[in-house]
């Protein structure tokens, strides 16, 4: 089937490819080497004879952050040595090396751009091949040009490059920066706006094709097994309203108005990116992470559906994103095809012209499913037709 799809692109389509995957090394390419000049400058030596202020500045945190990371009050004095604090070699060594383990990898930033830009090329422009009749269209879209960025973005933005930077901290980062906890305001944002965008560009592409826990939880649900399970459903009110509450119970966590602990991240406690660097600091992250891996043999993505804030707020931002699976109404016959094969109910809310409907990760499933050509991954200012082919049929019940 793959053969029969190369067989099948136009020479635009090809030459579309071939510079895109040019761009996309490129872009990896630069990537390494600002990766290896970063490398080049020294960690920070802190030492004991260093006060709070001092230690904590040189790690880029807060006095009172760094007091905590010790075990010691957030209020202790910040002008007066650790060593008079009581801090031991042992453990200041230890509270480096865990902060140093959120220090955010320069290459991620652009392996996450990379396979967002793959997955757009992909979806937009050569997924589905010019010659490819109606009749050909199970070879639209093939499955491998999704399952090898996921298995990349699984090892390269994830065993091998840790777990920062990620989409989830972009959003905890920016959300310390504001109440204080950083000092890092401009970075954070810059970092937020980054991930945002690329949900813009293309529907939540950076959620579907290049974060890496997404990515094995997207690996892991597409095993061929348990299929009747898997057409089962959980109500996206259900699930964006326990995703939508604890976004809201963290904001006022980390703000103090709740719990009584400035500062303090609830999502630190459920972040399963520990996985990445092995790194389980409560039982919690574990029990997330295993949670989330065996449920997501059954249920799409249940991290990303019930606790994910990033994936809350590109569920937001799905509202402005530039490229989208689209469905020509004219077209459409509500036959139920893309409902059944999209593993959430993003397609029913498509089809049904529902306005805040479950998140789409552009999966691409829906796209060669459609008996009538209704369904297209486009731009979302295109004329109406223009991306089904302008096919038309009797409208039939779901």
């Amino acid at each position: 089937m793959v053969g029969v799809y190369f067989q099948k692109l136009s020479g635009r389509q090809r030459m579309i490819g071939i510079v895109g995957l040019l761009i996309i090394l490129a872009v990896v390419v630069i990537g390494i080497v600002l990766q290896h000049d970063a490398e080049e400058a020294a960690p920070p030596a802190v030492v004991l004879e260093m006060t709070l202020s001092e230690a904590a500045h040189a790690l880029g945190i807060k006095g009172g952050d760094m007091a905590v990371e010790l075990g010691l009050p957030r209020e202790t004095a910040k002008d007066v040595p650790m060593s008079d604090l009581g801090v031991d070699d042992e453990s200041l060594s230890h509270a480096v090396t865990h902060l140093l383990g959120h220090t955010e990898e320069t290459l991620k930033y652009f392996l996450f751009a990379a396979l967002s830009l793959w997955g757009f090329i992909f979806l937009v422009m050569i997924g589905r091949p010019d010659k490819a009749s109606m009749k050909e269209k199970k070879t639209w879209y093939p499955r491998l040009g999704y399952i090898i960025p996921l298995a990349l973005a699984v090892i390269f933005c994830g065993f091998l490059l840790g777990k920062s930077p990620n989409p989830m901290e972009g959003v905890v980062k920016l959300l310390k920066s504001i109440f204080g906890v950083r000092d890092t305001l401009l970075m954070d944002t810059a970092a937020f706006l980054f991930f945002v965008g690329l949900a813009v560009i293309g529907n939540k592409l950076v959620c579907g094709w290049a974060c890496p826990f997404g990515a094995l939880q997207e690996l892991i649900y597409s095993i061929p097994v348990l299929k009747k399970i898997k057409k089962k459903k959980p109500p996206f009110w259900v699930t964006n309203t326990v995703r939508g509450v604890l976004f809201v119970v963290a904001v006022l966590v980390m703000a103090g108005l709740v719990g009584g602990a400035p500062g303090l991240s609830i999502y630190h406690l459920v972040n399963p990116f520990n996985l990445f660097g092995l790194s389980f600091e409560t039982w919690t992250i574990l029990a997330v992470v295993i949670g989330a891996l065996v449920v997501g043999l059954f249920f799409y993505r249940p991290f990303c559906q019930f606790i994910c804030p990033f994936g809350f707020v590109s569920w937001l931002a799905e509202r402005v994103s530039l490229f989208r699976v689209r469905v020509d109404h004219d077209a459409c016959t509500e036959c139920g095809a893309c409902i059944r094969a999209c593993p959430l109910t993003a397609a029913k809310a498509r089809v049904e012209k529902t306005p805040f409907g479950a998140d789409c990760f552009s999966c691409g499933r829906c796209l060669n499913v459609c008996p009538t050509d209704a369904i297209r991954y486009g731009w979302v200012f295109s004329k109406k037709g223009e991306e089904s082919g302008k096919v038309t049929g009797k409208k039939q019940a779901v």
